[in-house]
């Protein structure tokens, strides 16, 4: 797969931009969309009563964190290998790490109860690092915002579509979708019939698979930069360890404020995403009759998220656009604020508050896997890539993840779901915004001179 001796490289270096983008969204939005049908679907099982080894934390608690220490290391891991890792590697990486995932879900099937815990561990250890290899594909381009906004509704959407999909499988429904699929249809559906908790991650998984390989085969004819692309945004080199350690040196207050906002706010999009189903029950919507309630306010999030964050590509000014994406993730942490204000005081029900919050939420964690960094190596100067940024952020906020999980169930486990989950909203909505225009202020003064024409 090498990617300049391509014809399809070649036609996408000589199209027109709309083109050339259309292409990337579709390619990259694909593979990451279905590789949440490899991470999240178990979290459409509430395993309802069960603990793990008889302790005070619950099963579907341990399966979630487990999950996510392994996810955490891959973040860890991520830092070296996706910030060194050569452009012909990227795709063989990839099918490794999905190779390995779906094998872990395959035991989390076989195993029984309190070992899903490992298994999951095993699933998670992979696919941290596949958010990095993709956005290697998409960075340092003129157009990365647009780029790197289509990659990010990816996540928002698929979460809400796998856990549906699973829904669907553990009812049956998914079953009689398939008898009206002609040819292997009957059989298909004969052989799903009611999916159980533990097989179904595996099942859902499968289903996305074919649509993930074609994706993959779709990246790796994305062309490099440009040289056009490389004036405007700096070139981007693979990182030895002497850069990482010059990069964090060089920036390391604004990067403190950056992680404390990012180790909470990582914490709290994981507990609402991983813990949307029991939140909408909490709030009235039980599955009957709101089979679709999660991808329903998935989607609107995603929308919003990809509108407001391409708009951020219109500004040329590298220094200017990294202000603009600090601005837009301070208005969504005060979005917390204002929907949990106006759902008190009745004003909206709980669908659009768990919409509002998603939103305001994913509109300050998104950027930071996605333009945050891209602007600030471009604005800065800084040699090295925007993966090792983001990678470095996911570690501390992963980890962040795994300890709030850990204080719900075993320090305050006779609060409910939802009403941690309020109460956590407010936390983040003070220290997500005090932190982000903090570093605002900072990174005004670290940015470079640019030329008269980008201002």
């Amino acid at each position: 797969m090498v990617q300049s001796r391509s014809r399809v490289t070649a036609f996408l270096e000589a199209a027109p931009a709309p083109v050339f983008v259309f292409y990337a969204v579709v390619a990259s939005f694909g593979t990451y969309f279905c590789m949440y049908a490899f991470r999240k679907p178990f979290a459409a099982a509430t395993f309802e009563g069960e603990t793990f080894l008889g302790s005070a934390l619950d099963l579907k608690s341990a399966i979630v964190i487990s999950q996510i220490l392994g996810y955490a290391i891959s973040k860890f891991i991520g830092i070296k290998v996706c910030s060194e890792i050569s452009a012909r590697h990227r795709v063989i990486a990839l099918l490794v790490l999905i190779g390995w995932a779906i094998g872990a879900l395959v035991l989390y099937g076989l195993v029984p109860g309190d070992w899903k815990v490992a298994a999951i561990f095993f699933n998670g250890l992979p696919l941290g690092m596949v958010w990095g290899l993709v956005v290697l594909y998409l960075e340092g381009r003129r157009s990365s915002e647009l780029l790197l906004a289509g990659l990010s509704s990816s996540f928002i959407v698929s979460s809400g579509v796998v856990k549906d999909v699973g829904r669907a499988l553990m009812s049956g429904l998914a079953a009689d979708w398939w008898r009206d699929v002609p040819l292997l249809g009957s059989a298909i559906a004969g052989a799903l019939g009611r999916v159980s908790e533990g097989w179904m991650p595996a099942v859902t998984a499968l289903h996305f698979l074919p649509i993930f390989l074609l994706c993959v085969g779709l990246l790796s004819r994305i062309p490099a930069p440009s040289p056009a692309d490389v004036e405007a945004r700096v070139r981007r080199t693979p990182m030895d360890a002497q850069r990482r350690s010059q990069f964090v040196e060089s920036f390391l207050f604004g990067i403190i404020l950056l992680a404390v906002a990012y180790f909470f706010l990582t914490a709290y999009r994981d507990f609402r995403d991983n813990y949307a189903v029991e939140i909408f029950d909490g709030l009235g919507y039980a599955y009957a009759g709101n089979e679709s309630v999660i991808t329903r306010a998935e989607t609107i999030v995603a929308f919003g998220v990809m509108v407001l964050l391409a708009l951020l590509n219109a500004i040329r000014s590298n220094r200017l656009g990294l202000l603009a994406a600090l601005f837009v993730m301070a208005v969504g942490t005060s979005l917390l604020a204002l929907s949990t204000l106006l759902l008190d005081a009745g004003l909206i029900d709980g669908f659009w508050w768990m919409t509002l919050v998603g939103l305001g939420s994913y509109l300050a964690y998104v950027p930071y896997g996605s333009v945050l960094f891209d602007r600030l190596i471009a604005s800065t100067g800084a040699i090295g890539t925007a993966v090792f940024a983001i990678y470095l952020a996911d570690a501390i906020g992963y980890t962040g993840s795994v300890g709030m999980m850990l204080f719900k169930d075993l320090v305050v486990g006779d609060v409910s779901r939802l009403d941690f989950f309020k109460a956590f909203t407010w936390l983040m909505a003070i220290v997500g915004t005090l932190c982000l225009v903090s570093s605002g202020f900072y990174f005004l003064r670290r940015s470079r001179p640019e030329p008269s024409g980008l201002h």
